[in-house]
C-alpha cells in the first residue's frame, strides 16, 4: 500500500523546460539542460520530476497546446533525449512525471481538424462548440482564464464557436 502512495509524502520537483537550462543556446530551456542537472536535483531530495508539457506544438500556450502527444517537441529535444533523462533519473531514484492535459490540444491537432470538418464525424462533439447567438456573437460571455478575452473562437468550416481552442 505504501508504494501505491508514494506521491503523498513525495518530494516532487517542477520543471519548467521552457526556462531551465538551455544547452542549445536558443534562448529556451531544454532536455539536455534537465539532465545536466539530474545529479544536483537528486541531491536536493527530490523523489520526483515533474515536466510541463514537452510535446509537439505550435507553442502559442506554452507548450499545453499540443500536436501530437507522441513527439517530442524539437525546441526541447528529442524522444531519445527523453528516454536518457527517464532512464537516468531513474538510476538515480527520482520518478519522471510528465504534465499532459488531454483535453487541451492546438487547433493545429488532427483531432480538432476532423472536429469542426462538420456537426457528424465521429470527433464533432470530442470539444465544445455552440451556435452564436442570433446577432452572431459568441453564446455566452465565457471568458479565458488565460487571455482575459473571450473563451469562444469562431469557426467559418463549422458555422459555430468552439470554446478554449489555442
Amino acid at each position: 500500500m505504501q508504494r501505491e502512495q508514494w506521491w503523498k509524502n513525495a518530494v516532487i520537483y517542477q520543471i519548467s523546460p521552457w526556462s531551465f537550462k538551455d544547452t542549445m543556446e536558443n534562448g529556451k530551456g531544454d532536455l539536455e539542460g534537465i539532465i545536466e542537472k539530474l545529479d544536483y536535483i537528486a541531491a536536493l531530495g527530490v523523489d520526483a520530476i515533474w515536466l510541463t508539457p514537452i510535446f509537439q506544438s505550435p507553442m502559442n500556450d506554452l507548450a499545453y497546446d499540443i500536436t501530437d502527444m507522441r513527439k517530442i517537441d524539437p525546441m526541447f529535444g528529442t524522444l531519445e533525449d527523453f528516454e536518457r533523462l527517464l532512464n537516468l533519473s531513474h538510476a538515480l531514484g527520482m520518478k519522471v512525471m510528465i504534465d499532459q492535459v488531454w483535453n487541451h490540444t492546438s487547433d493545429q491537432h488532427p483531432w480538432f481538424q476532423e472536429s469542426k470538418k462538420s456537426r457528424d464525424n465521429p470527433k464533432a462533439d470530442w470539444y465544445v462548440w455552440a451556435d452564436p447567438k442570433e446577432d452572431g456573437s459568441p453564446p455566452n460571455n465565457w471568458l479565458s482564464a488565460f487571455m482575459g478575452e473571450s473563451a469562444w473562437q469562431w469557426s467559418g468550416e463549422r458555422q459555430s464557436h468552439c470554446s478554449a481552442v489555442i
